[in-house]
This record gives structure tokens, sequence and C-alpha cells, in this order.
């Protein structure tokens, strides 16, 4: 049992889906705030139903990956290439947790259902294979990757056919909240993700996988990496911009901005492998530390 509980968190990717989870729980205390009442039950259903569709997708990916998963350090020990899960018991487990998070999230809000399918499609089978053809995959994979916080948002509120029922919240408020989050989420990825594909250059090339801007650690791409750290300064004004940000997490979201803008730019002078991993790092902190900064410092409008 400790190992298939071991094999489980690697297929789908447990880290990785709690960090989803996490972006896709704040999005919707968000939203519930909006509102004026928390519903903590939703709150539950959307973890649930959040944290199966993330592992669905997460599973299905490692499914047309297991080949190439063999090639790489980072990924070679993975129940799948390793051999202790066969490919019909991923699937099943996949389609099973697909569906089950669908069913759950669509229970709370169509909206919300509707995009954790288009997640789960876009993710695994448009972003996977695309991987080991180009980089583009980067800018496409950053979209699912960007997702959760719509499908958190929508899901604090109640379903009215193709609507929401939303009578305290204005129209305005509905459309640009979760957006904005979106942007913020969707620019995130790319400082983040080039950092990774800097620093596991060598393990990705064994797959033939080149996701950095120009397929190679050269100058362009670490100048591509740093207008991507900088572009994190006005995104984090964002919220404040729409109004419904206040001047703590507006502070918050500018030190991070700041920080990813550094580190990116001592990358750009430096252009290691340690440099990368200090983006990399800022990456790992920015995100639930401004969503968080967000929830606590939120005004509805």
């Amino acid at each position: 049992m400790k190992a298939f509980i071991s094999d489980f968190n690697k297929l789908v990717k447990l880290r990785l889906t709690l960090t989803v989870v996490f972006s896709a729980s704040i999005s919707f205390l968000i939203g519930a705030k909006q509102q004026g009442d928390i519903m903590w039950f939703n709150w539950l259903l959307l973890t649930i139903g959040g944290f199966l569709v993330t592992s669905a997708a997460n599973g299905f990916n490692e499914i047309i990956e297991k080949d190439i998963d063999k090639l790489m350090q980072r990924t070679m020990d993975r129940p799948l290439p390793a051999g202790r899960m066969t490919t019909g018991q991923a699937l099943v487990l996949s389609l099973f947790m697909g569906i089950a998070g669908t069913l759950v999230l669509v229970k709370l809000n169509f909206i919300a259902g509707l995009i954790s399918v288009f997640s789960i499609f876009l993710y695994a089978f448009v972003y996977t294979p695309l991987k080991q053809k180009s980089p583009i995959a980067v800018f496409v994979g950053a979209i699912p990757g960007a997702l959760p916080p719509l499908i958190g948002y929508y899901a604090a509120f109640q379903s009215a056919g193709f609507g929401l029922a939303y009578a305290a919240v204005s129209e305005a408020a509905i459309v640009v909240t979760p957006l904005v989050l979106f942007a913020i989420q969707f620019l995130w990825q790319f400082p983040h993700f080039w950092a990774i594909a800097w620093v596991a250059y060598d393990d990705y090339d064994k797959a033939g996988i080149h996701l950095l801007p120009t397929t190679k650690k050269d100058t362009t791409s670490a100048v591509i990496l740093l207008i991507s750290g900088l572009l994190m300064v006005p995104a984090g004004f964002l919220p404040w911009y729409y109004g419904f940000g206040g001047i703590i997490f507006t502070l918050v979201s500018l030190v991070g901005g700041l920080m990813f803008s550094w580190y990116a730019y001592k990358h750009f002078k430096e252009r290691t492998e340690q440099s990368a991993k200090r983006v990399m790092y800022v990456s790992f902190i920015y995100l639930p530390v401004t969503q968080l900064a967000l929830l606590f410092n939120f005004i509805p409008f």
C-alpha cells in the first residue's frame, strides 16, 4: 500500500497538483468574499474537484510522455517509465479522476466545470505533445496553467444555466476580477518555466525537449527571460488599477516583481545554472505569497 501511495503521488505530481489547488482555492475565497458569503462546504468540494481534475491532467501527461520520461534523470523513477505501473492502470485512474473531478466542479458551477475540461484537454493533449516540437509549448502550456484561478473564482458562484447567480456583484467585477487573476498567473509562468528549462536543459536535451525561447542557453534566451521578469512589476499593479487590490497587496507584489526583475537581470549577466535557479526560487515564492496578500487585502467592488 505504501508503494502504491508513493507511485500515485508521482503519477499525479502531488506538489504541482497541490500548488494548482491552492491557486484555485484562493480565487474561490476571493469570489466568495466578493459576494460577502463563504460557503465552506463548496470550498471543500472545489478542493476535491480541483485535485482530481489536476491529477487527471498530470496522469494523462505521464502516459503520453512515458517513453520520454525514461530518458531523463528527473523523471525516470516515475511509476510508468520505471515499470511499476502499467499504462492501462494509469489510464483507468486518470479517466476516473478526470470524470469525477469534472462532475464535482460542474455541480458547483457549470462554467467552472467547462473550463476544467478545456484545461485537461489543452494541457494533456496539446501542450504535452508540443513540448518536443517547439518552444511555443511554453506559451500554450501557460494557458491551462493560468486557468485554476478562473475555475476557483467561478466555483464560488451558484450556476444559473450558462450564467451566474451573483446578486451582490456587478457584471464588471465578475468579468474583470478572474481575468486579472488569470493574467497574473499567465505572465508568471514564463520566467518560472524558462528558469526551469535553463536549469534542467541537459536533462531535457536527452529527451529532445527544448523549451527556452531560442531552444538554446544563449544571450537571446536570457534577454527574453529578463523581459518576462520585468513584466511581473506592472502585472502586480493590475488588481490595484482595477480597484480590488489594496495597498498591502500592491506593495507585496511590487517587491515580488522587483525580485523577479533583479534576479532575471543577474541571470542575464551571468547566464549560469545557479543564476537561473535563483529566478526559479523567486517564482516558487512569488505566486503563493502574492495570492495570500490579495486574499487578505481584497477590496470587493
